[in-house]
């Protein structure tokens, strides 16, 4: 079944100003779901709109079925979200807040069940005005995990987080994932969207570049994985134009390296590198990052014109 299903969303403020423009994709249930772009792309709108914060200008988003402006209760009865920019307060204790949001959900969910899931169970009689900025994300994703929502979306959900709370986010959405949920990851963080997600989404100037595994946009985009052979000394009459798929080949005093836009060019640039007469003394294989192929999606093409369209 679709969890999230978003149709020709364009969502277009005065001026022409475009937070949306024609975005269309889905999440399956079960799925860790990656939103990727940078500040300002649209991620934090197209989510408004997913959960009736804002409007769209045309289009449509459904949350398992449910129509995001028409049935808006429906979905937020089966929603946890952790948003951008939200507010605790400050009286308020640790214990008192998920005791809130179970009052807020109708939901019978332990307090210190959560809190611990989120590593704070030792702050929680603590008022929250007293808390780290990570602490109070960790708070806020303990209210949004109350009642156990179907869906979980978070929005820049490691922002303030230290690498141990990083490392609990991804456990959490791994989670929730692996016992049935569904978890729409919004970030402009690429390496925390590729530790953890199943498909990506990328997002740019408001328009979907590309919806993918990070091994399909890699396959698709071809950047390819950098070979590194650390040799002896230089290799003699080393001979690689001739290999498929081998570009950008260096070669310095203790290493050759070379792009391989197909596998079967790495063996190939290791086999000629040995036939060169030299001792191999290492072999390093980097796949291309996310950085990479971001950057590949949204900087090869000129943006083309907003279209117009109907409010």
């Amino acid at each position: 079944m679709t969890a999230i299903e978003v149709q020709n969303l364009t969502k277009r403020y005065d001026d022409d100003v475009y937070a949306v423009d024609d975005v269309t994709f889905e999440v399956a249930e079960g799925e860790v779901f990656g939103f990727l772009g940078p500040n300002g792309a649209g991620k934090s709108t197209t989510i408004d709109v997913i959960m009736d914060y804002v409007r769209p200008t045309a289009g449509s988003a459904s949350v398992l079925g449910y129509d995001a402006q028409s049935e808006a209760p429906a979905v937020h009865d089966r929603v946890g979200i952790l948003p951008d920019g939200y507010s605790l307060y400050d009286r308020l204790t640790g214990r008192e807040h998920v005791a809130f949001a179970n009052d807020l959900k109708g939901a019978t969910t332990d307090p210190d069940s959560i809190l611990d899931r989120v590593g704070i169970l030792d702050a929680a009689d603590r008022k929250a005005g007293g808390y780290s900025k990570g602490m109070t994300q960790r708070l806020a994703l303990g209210m949004a995990l109350v009642g156990d929502p179907d869906v979980l979306v978070l929005d820049e959900p490691s922002s303030g987080l230290d690498p141990e709370g990083i490392r609990d986010l991804r456990t959490i959405a791994r989670d929730h994932a692996d016992d049935g949920g569904t978890v729409f990851f919004s970030s402009h963080v690429l390496s925390q969207v590729e530790a953890v997600c199943d498909r990506v989404g990328i997002l740019d100037d408001g328009r979907l570049a590309t919806v993918d595994t990070i091994d399909g946009l890699r396959d698709a985009v071809g950047t390819g994985a950098t070979v590194t052979v650390a040799v002896d000394r230089p290799p003699r009459d080393l001979v690689v134009e001739d290999v498929p798929g081998l570009v950008d080949v260096t070669v310095t005093d203790d290493a050759v390296r070379g792009t391989c836009v197909e596998p079967t060019a790495k063996l190939a640039l290791i086999d000629r590198v040995r036939d060169a007469g030299c001792t191999i003394l290492d072999i390093g294989i980097d796949d291309p990052s996310l950085e990479d192929l971001f950057a590949a999606y949204t900087h090869r093409n000129d943006p083309a014109p907003h279209r117009e369209v109907e409010a």
